[in-house]
This record gives C-alpha cells, sequence and structure tokens, in this order.
C-alpha cells in the first residue's frame, strides 16, 4: 500500500476496533475519500486491506461493511485469542527487557487511575496498549502478528460489557495485576494462566451477549 493508503487503513482500522463503526456498517468508497479528502484510489487499497483482515466484507460496487460474524466463528475467534494471547504472557515473562516490564507497569498503574477515576475511555484506550504491549514483548513476529490482529478483529464486540463500571474496571485491574506480577517475576507458566483466565472471563461474556443478540 502507498502511505496515504496505509494512513487510511489505519484511521478506519482504530475507528473499528473502539466501535465507533459497527459490524454491518457501510463503508462507502466516495464518502471515505471525501472525509480524508483524497482520491478513492488509495481508498480502495485501504479496503481491500482491511478485508484481507477479516475486518470488513467486501462488496465490488459498494465498497464495504464492517464484518458480521456468526455465533460458531465468535465463539472460534475468542477461543483463538484466549490461548495465544495467553502464550504471549508466557513469552514475555521470559523475554522482556527490564525497560519492557517496567514499561508494562507503567500502563498497569494508568490502568488504575482511570478505573479509580471511572474513566471508561480511558481505561479501554490504556487496556489496549496493556495488552499490546504484552504480545510485543512476546519478541515473536509471528505470534505476535496473530494476536493483534484477533484484537483488533474482536474489538468492536467487546464494547459494551454488562454490570456496573466500577466493578468491572476493578475486576480487570485485579486480572491485570496478576499478569504484571507474574511476568516481572519471570514466572512463564503464572502469566500463561493469569491472562488466559482474564480474557476467558471476557469472552464468555461476550459470548452471552452476542448468543441473544443474534438469537433475536
Amino acid at each position: 500500500m502507498t502511505t496515504i493508503a496505509s494512513q487510511i487503513y489505519q484511521a478506519l482500522a482504530e475507528e473499528i476496533a473502539k466501535g465507533v463503526m459497527v459490524p454491518g456498517q457501510k463503508l462507502e468508497e466516495k464518502v471515505i475519500a471525501e472525509k480524508f479528502g483524497v482520491s478513492r484510489t488509495p481508498v480502495r487499497d485501504a479496503l481491500r486491506e482491511l478485508g484481507a483482515r477479516g475486518l470488513i466484507e467486501m462488496n465490488p460496487r459498494r465498497g464495504g461493511v464492517v464484518a458480521r460474524i456468526d455465533t460458531e466463528q465468535m465463539a472460534d475467534m475468542l477461543e483463538a485469542e484466549c490461548e495465544i494471547e495467553a502464550l504471549c504472557a508466557r513469552l514475555a515473562a521470559q523475554r522482556m527487557s527490564a525497560l519492557e516490564r517496567e514499561q508494562l507497569y507503567e500502563l498497569h498503574r494508568q490502568y488504575a487511575e482511570c478505573a479509580g477515576n471511572k474513566d471508561i475511555e480511558g481505561c479501554r484506550d490504556i487496556n489496549r496498549k496493556f495488552h499490546d504491549a504484552i504480545c510485543r514483548g512476546a519478541h515473536s513476529v509471528t505470534i505476535t502478528a496473530m494476536a493483534v490482529d484477533l484484537r483488533v478483529r474482536l474489538a468492536p464486540f467487546r464494547q459494551h460489557q454488562a454490570g456496573p463500571a466500577d466493578i468491572r474496571l476493578q475486576q480487570s485491574l485485579d486480572e491485570h495485576q496478576k499478569v504484571v506480577d507474574a511476568i516481572r517475576a519471570n514466572d512463564g507458566p503464572a502469566a500463561f494462566a493469569a491472562l488466559y483466565q482474564h480474557n476467558a472471563r471476557l469472552s464468555a461474556g461476550v459470548m452471552s451477549r452476542f448468543a441473544a443478540e443474534a438469537a433475536k
């Protein structure tokens, strides 16, 4: 892709990840081109890349729509995410540099601050950075790419979680603490278990809501 197409791709992927664009929403080349002040060519390239990564479903004449997935696909992807991110945590515990471990701890501290202020959007932003830092900390190009792709693909479905915000944020904070402690202690198995359990709990909630919506 050209630099412009790459920038458009990154911007659209971020909007999908944040839930600004929801599953089923149309992405029309003309509208996107006008939004970014460019021709349709880089937009077309960006949409093709989004399609290749499974973020949108391509329609040759209409551009595309943010991808929908069925219950079986959702369960499969969530299971894969739990396993792959937990593997990243195990590798990160073994391979992260001292600086990377402290940067992870700093992200955890920032999350705690946002959680204390009930800053949901701030927690979401830091949460993405926290998980990305663990994936990068695995120092495996292939495994990290798989983990990040899954997280981006699933992000729109994680936006709305049930329960009081303060309880949800505190629960995630407590679970993050176990992950951070294990990684800083170079304890790979504990890091794997802590992140797996964290993601599995969240995945169960996603599946419950997704199945209920699909049944309507």
